[in-house]
């Protein structure tokens, strides 16, 4: 698992970003693949959330993800749900110690979000589509309504699709120059003639430091070109495989007083 400096620096806050290896799944999803919506066998997704709920000290029903749909909906968790009654949202918040915020990705970026003062903590689902919609933004604010304030908060963006892998099409490109022109640094131009390689932390490391925030760090990894160390969608895409497994970013808050 990879964990970020921007998180380290407090002994109330846990996370991490945990790569593909050291679960029991097999073929595609081998081997922490921590995702239901794939077409593992749940037992095995199970024990890979599991395992890794363990590595943070908690155990596999602490762990709450959601029915993600590239929006910039958050919800507010005060109490744990099942995997199959997730709320469907891209970013969830909250106060409760004990509890993890878990998103799973596959390409997409994970961005996990504390204010230690405050005692709340927040996690995002970031594809391009969240990310142009205001998902940074909105998990920050949903943050504040818990009493984070901006300049407490640390952020970090979890292994993601890298520029170096992200090719994209015009349209792509005249969605986001149309919502801001000066987004065009963020895209290179590509190999085939109108397409472009984008960069997804990089963009979405500006709009988070816009707001305000204590600290905003990139954690390294491409997850297209890391077959090793993570799953994705684009990378299973391009070789015509049925299905890929998802990695899972979690963070969570313990009480004061406890180890």
């Amino acid at each position: 698992m990879i964990t970020a400096q921007a998180l380290n620096g407090s002994d109330r806050v846990r996370h991490a970003f945990f790569t593909r290896e050291g679960g029991v799944s097999q073929g595609v999803y081998a081997s922490l693949n921590c995702g239901f919506g794939s077409d593992d066998n749940p037992d095995h997704v199970t024990a890979n959330r599991a395992t890794a709920m363990d590595r943070l000290g908690l155990g596999g029903g602490d762990l709450l993800t959601l029915y993600q749909t590239h929006s910039a909906t958050v919800f507010v968790a005060q109490d744990l749900w099942d995997p199959d009654q997730a709320p469907e949202a891209d970013a969830c918040v909250t106060k409760t110690p004990g509890v993890a915020l878990g998103i799973l990705t596959a390409d997409c970026a994970p961005v996990l979000l504390a204010d230690e003062e405050a005692g709340v903590i927040g996690a995002a689902h970031a594809g391009w589509k969240g990310a142009l919609g205001g998902v940074a933004a909105s998990v920050v604010d949903a943050m504040c309504g818990l009493g984070a304030e901006c300049g407490r908060i640390h952020a970090a963006i979890g292994p993601c699709i890298r520029q170096p892998s992200y090719e994209v099409g015009p349209e792509f490109h005249t969605q986001f120059m149309d919502a801001d022109s000066s987004s065009q640094g963020f895209f290179l131009d590509a190999k085939r003639e109108g397409h472009f390689m984008f960069d997804l932390p990089g963009y979405l490391g500006q709009t988070l430091e816009a707001l305000g925030l204590a600290a905003v760090e990139t954690v390294p990894g491409d997850t297209c070109g890391d077959e090793t160390r993570f799953f994705s969608y684009r990378r299973a895409t391009l070789r015509g495989e049925k299905d890929y497994g998802r990695g899972l970013a979690a963070i969570c808050i313990k009480e004061y007083g406890r180890r």
